[in-house]
């Protein structure tokens, strides 16, 4: 049902459409708005894509679905059966584990199962497992209601019972200890701690420098689940541009903005293909970094901004003309030293040689992605940001000590049976994306409060601007994305008008 009358002659220009750019969209369209994105590219969903190519379809982008309900409210808001446009699949194990000394972790989802199944692993108690998981779970209880579901730059997000409690709990939270720290502490198996540190990576963070207040992220894994959405990730993006063009959101592809008008301290419009749009209110769901940059100086950025950026990645796209039962929809094949690896990516800022490799093989859910007999790896590892590398020769070698990396773990010989390679570089990322220097999810969590404070979700100092997306609060990821555009539209109705 459209909402109130009263709001139907604002207009609203949405830099972007990506998930939070679309949702943001579709929430204040069911508010009554004249709403339109404008979108560089040719087609919708930022970092959620896909290619097809000589009979396989690839995922790009976010892998890993969690809190399938955010998505689910948005269809509700609108009066529309979310089971009419998607589906999802729960996954009994969450992801295949490899380790450089032989072990093999197969992760159940369920908690007393992944505790029961854990301790014959590792050295660890299900006792011990399940302590660890309750105190995760009082972790984001915690945060959750302010920290990742409110503006943490209004006054008023401070002023509850809840606040205080959490204010009251700081100690446990984990904030003046970093992940890697917390979880030595907590398990004797360095495996296991290994395990847990890479939850860090979710948005681009070193566990050797993230607050342990992130060990919370496994717990929304193992208490909302892990999803599949049937047909792919890119289902999300393109069931939820469906319903926004069913309720009058307009999108505008092959528009890039050249330039966010500015008058008296307001934003007032666009320039868009160098054409000008007048506009009552502005939202940029593109990263916050280019989003300053189309200011035209007229306001200068945000301290926040200067915040250590995430890492990068390098993502190849392989046909693979075999099938590997040891495999699942998610599998990690962890590096040796993963404390090098870290001080590579942010330190030294080059790729580590034993780097740590995600698979995502979207074919072992959805046969119809590769032909018979075949996979498709959608093979990733964390590097550092573009800062101007020769990314073809480290290309080069980052495929050469992947492939080194799974002969050994698969015992196969890899490179006979890849018959189709796309090769995505943080140069791709940053074009495609206008993400700062080809980082994944904007500034990193390399901080105490860099976790909790990043960027805000609106202008202190140009009325009437906002953002949304993976590089403003709460973060980067599908369920933070569609949190920051409820926490955007949420800002735009408490205005006065």
């Amino acid at each position: 049902m459209i909402g109130s009358k009263k709001n139907k002659t604002k207009n609203i220009s949405i830099i972007g459409s990506g998930i939070a750019g679309i949702s943001c969209a579709i929430r204040l369209k069911n508010e009554g708005y004249n709403v339109k994105i404008y979108e560089k590219n040719k087609s919708f969903g930022g970092k959620i894509d896909e290619l097809k190519m000589m009979g396989y379809r690839f995922d790009i982008g976010p892998s890993l679905l969690t809190m399938p309900d955010l998505i689910e409210e948005i269809f509700e808001l609108t009066g529309k059966k979310i089971d009419n446009y998607l589906n999802f699949k729960k996954k009994k194990y969450i992801c295949n584990y490899f380790y450089e000394d032989g072990t093999r972790f197969n992760a159940p989802a369920e908690k007393k199962e992944f505790a029961k199944r854990a301790s014959k692993t590792f050295n660890v108690s299900e006792n011990e497992l399940i302590n660890y998981f309750e105190l995760n779970k009082k972790k984001y209880d915690l945060t959750n209601g302010i920290f990742l579901r409110k503006s943490l730059h209004k006054i008023s997000s401070y002023l509850s019972l809840e606040t205080f409690k959490a204010i009251l709990n700081i100690g446990k939270l984990g904030i003046f200890k970093n992940l890697s720290d917390f979880n030595d502490n907590t398990f004797s198996d360095k495996r296991l701690a290994q395990f847990y540190n890479r939850f860090a990576t979710y948005n681009g963070s070193s566990p050797y420098k993230t607050p342990a207040i992130m060990s919370m992220i496994p717990h929304l894994e193992q208490h909302y689940g892990v999803y599949f959405p049937i047909g792919g990730m890119r289902m999300i993006s393109k069931k939820l541009f469906e319903l926004a063009v069913e309720i009058g959101v307009e999108f505008n592809f092959k528009s890039e903005v050249n330039e966010i008008i500015i008058k008296n301290k307001k934003a007032i419009g666009l320039v868009v293909n160098q054409k000008q749009i007048i506009s009552d209110i502005v939202i940029s769901n593109s990263d916050i970094e280019h989003t300053y940059g189309l200011m035209s100086k007229k306001i200068t950025p945000s301290n926040v901004t200067k915040n250590e950026k995430s890492s990068s990645a390098i993502i190849f796209l392989w046909g693979v003309k075999k099938k590997f039962k040891e495999l699942d929809l998610h599998n990690i094949f962890f590096s040796a030293d993963y404390k090098q690896e870290f001080d590579d990516i942010f330190l030294n800022k080059k790729i580590s040689k034993d780097p740590t490799i995600y698979i995502n093989i979207t074919s072992k859910e959805n046969i119809e992605d590769a032909p018979v007999n075949c996979e498709n790896w959608f093979t990733m590892i964390n590097v550092p940001n573009n800062y101007g590398q020769d990314w073809s020769d480290l290309i080069k070698s980052a495929k050469k000590n992947i492939i080194k990396k799974l002969n050994k773990n698969l015992k196969i010989d890899l490179e006979n049976y890849i018959d189709f390679e796309k090769v995505i570089s943080p140069l791709d990322i940053e074009k495609k994306t206008n993400s700062s220097n080809g980082s994944l999810y904007g500034a990193s969590s390399n901080d105490k409060f860099s976790a909790l404070l990043r960027h805000s979700n609106f202008s202190n100092k140009i009325k009437n601007l906002f953002f949304c997306g993976g590089s403003v609060h709460p973060g980067g990821g599908i369920p933070l994305c569609l949190l920051s555009a409820k926490i955007v539209t949420d800002l735009i109705k408490e205005q006065k008008h």
